[in-house]
């Protein structure tokens, strides 16, 4: 049996940022990820266990033990939370990531055996590359991986497929990505991860201008998803969307306070993804609770203030980062 040391031939990040969620200490990050195929896994892992939460906003999503997550349940804390591409598909990642931490000896105590807990969240990117999707092998990798340093941004791992504006149809949208950011919080630290495949457009959170979306054929800029949709244009490729991350921390929450800074996550999309939480996006924000605080820690509005800032800041990282791919050009950033 291989160890979890062992990474499979698949590639791994390369380029790294000043800002990510691996600030939170007890926070460890890797990607994963097929770029001839462009689609790819992104594995955030809390080895000592952090409180978890979920909110799923989208009426499309494809996730994994998210019942779990809410709080009331039996088991509270989270061991890594997977984000894939593939659809539904791509759940199968967290087999692999199971296995990784099982080899390590994390995991929910049930008897004489380990159990790690490990719910996963799916972006469709199968539009775009060839028609693969993230294996057990790959998300094993992403999982071995795994490291404190700063994390790659952009088309890497989850991010290899992700696209935005998607309203006029894939051809005319634009390549996007995943991104990463962290700030304090009094003296907590609060980070976000954020899988930007949203149907509606990427905007700055100041000034409002698109920088990511659907382009326009006649005009060459960007069309203005909401203004598509108000039209009453048909819209192409529904179900072919989706936003999914991670905000985490290090000051010590409760069940009750990881669903609530699970849930306040998605005003950072709302403040720069437009539209969002559509009937075609599967948008869906974990939460993670390490509580390896030293200090005095913060009040839970204050830490939820600052997950949206750090959410709003990784979606724009996300598009500023990524490459033209598969056919698609980037963002247009001033």
């Amino acid at each position: 049996m291989r160890t979890c040391s062992e990474k499979s031939g698949r590639s791994t990040s390369v380029r790294p940022t000043n800002s990510s969620i691996c600030d939170v200490p007890g926070i460890v990050a890797g990607h994963a990820g097929d770029r001839e195929s462009l689609t790819g896994v992104t594995v955030v892992r809390c080895d000592a266990g952090a409180v978890v939460g979920v909110d799923v906003r989208g009426a499309a999503p494809a996730t994994r033990e998210t019942d779990l997550c809410r709080p009331g349940t039996l088991v509270e804390q989270a061991n890594a939370i997977v984000l894939a591409g593939g659809s539904a598909f791509g759940l199968a990642a967290a087999d692999g990531v199971m296995q990784c931490l099982h080899e390590l000896g994390l995991g929910f105590v049930a008897g004489s055996v380990r159990v790690p807990i490990v719910p996963a969240a799916c972006i469709f990117d199968l539009g775009i590359g060839a028609p693969v999707w993230p294996d057990a092998d790959m998300g094993r990798a992403a999982c071995a991986g795994a490291t404190g340093d700063p994390l790659a941004e952009g088309c890497v791992g989850a991010g290899l497929g992700a696209t935005v504006g998607k309203a006029l149809g894939h051809d005319l949208a634009t390549k996007s990505g995943v991104g990463t950011s962290s700030l304090r919080c009094g003296s907590a630290t609060v980070g976000a991860l954020v899988v930007v495949n949203a149907l509606g457009d990427v905007v700055l959170p100041k000034s409002g201008m698109i920088v990511a979306g659907a382009r326009s054929v006649e005009s060459g800029g960007f069309a203005g998803t909401e203004e598509i949709l108000l039209r009453g244009a048909a819209m192409a490729g529904p179900g072919e969307n989706t936003t999914i991350g991670v905000v985490a921390t290090d000051a010590p929450l409760s069940p009750d306070g990881a669903d609530y800074l699970a849930r306040v996550a998605h005003d950072g999309l709302a403040r720069v993804i437009r539209p969002v939480h559509t009937m075609a996006d599967g948008d869906t924000m974990f939460a993670l609770a390490t509580g390896a605080l030293k200090g005095e820690a913060p009040t839970l509005m204050a830490v939820g203030v600052a997950a949206v800032l750090a959410v709003e800041q990784a979606i724009v990282r996300a598009v500023a980062a990524a490459e033209p791919m598969g056919g698609l050009p980037a963002a247009r950033m001033p």
